[in-house]
């Protein structure tokens, strides 16, 4: 069965077309879900007929789980946004380990992360929703930021040993920093709950212009029986809705 697809709101919004117009289009083409909403504009995804498909758990920021001062904070706004996420039937809520600080080890911060995840687990479980920590790339995008290889990511995993967290698996970010996409997703799919696109290099349309064929990894990603969400989040160069029309023929493969 073709995979289901969704898009990232920042990426196509402000981009020419009206919000409602947007949605409604790319439900028309075959989207089955958005992603990365604003909070006021959620509501105008589940009137166009589009499921959420993630939301921030908390803040992108330099700051992170891998920094046990800031688990309060983080904590306390995970278990909002899970409120949130129950409300709109989000499935998924990003979170990030932050940067890496001088003087601590990968270790630590693996184990930090995994101690703050403890902290909220529980909640997610009860709600049925995945905390998903993101996979950035710390070469190009987001220097510092710690969670940027699968297997660290798997490592904080493996400690929470919990069935809602899990990884966001960002294509674009993980060919800039790993490369072997098909291999690391038949390898380690049961530990991602989501997916990330874009063309490499800069974050583009997914055409010939750029080094990662999507169809092939479309076809990886189905295999494993995956049945969540395919989530384009490239920017656009010329119309938003042509592109994600293209996106999505790309990527429907059987």
């Amino acid at each position: 069965m073709p995979i289901n697809q969704s898009f990232s709101w920042w990426c196509f919004a402000n981009r020419g077309v009206e919000d409602v117009a947007l949605l409604q289009a790319a439900k028309k083409i075959g989207y089955k879900a958005v992603e990365l909403l604003p909070d006021d504009k959620l509501p105008l995804a589940i009137d166009a007929g589009l499921v959420i498909a993630s939301h921030p758990g908390h803040r992108l920021q330099l700051e992170g789980l891998n920094d046990i001062a800031c688990h309060s904070a983080i904590e306390d706004t995970i278990l909002k946004n899970l409120e949130l996420a129950k409300k709109f039937e989000i499935p998924n809520l990003i979170v990030f380990s932050g940067e890496r600080r001088p003087g601590h080890s990968d270790e630590e911060g693996i184990e930090n992360s995994a101690i703050g995840l403890k902290r909220v687990a529980k909640a997610a479980e009860d709600a049925g929703i995945n905390l998903i920590i993101e996979l950035l790339n710390s070469k190009v995008d987001h220097k510092g930021y710690q969670c940027d290889k699968t297997l660290w990511g798997v490592a904080v995993c493996n400690l929470v040993d919990s069935p809602r967290v899990k990884l966001l698996y960002d294509i674009y970010h993980m060919q800039i920093m790993e490369g072997d996409i098909i291999r690391t997703i038949q390898d380690y799919h049961y530990y991602f709950a989501h997916y990330h696109t874009a063309g490499n290099p800069g974050r583009g349309d997914m055409d010939d212009t750029q080094e990662l064929c999507y169809p092939p990894i479309a076809k990886a990603v189905s295999a494993t029986g995956y049945t969540g969400y395919f989530g384009h989040e490239f920017i656009p160069r010329g119309d938003v809705v042509e592109a994600l029309e293209a996106a999505y023929k790309l990527c429907d493969v059987p």
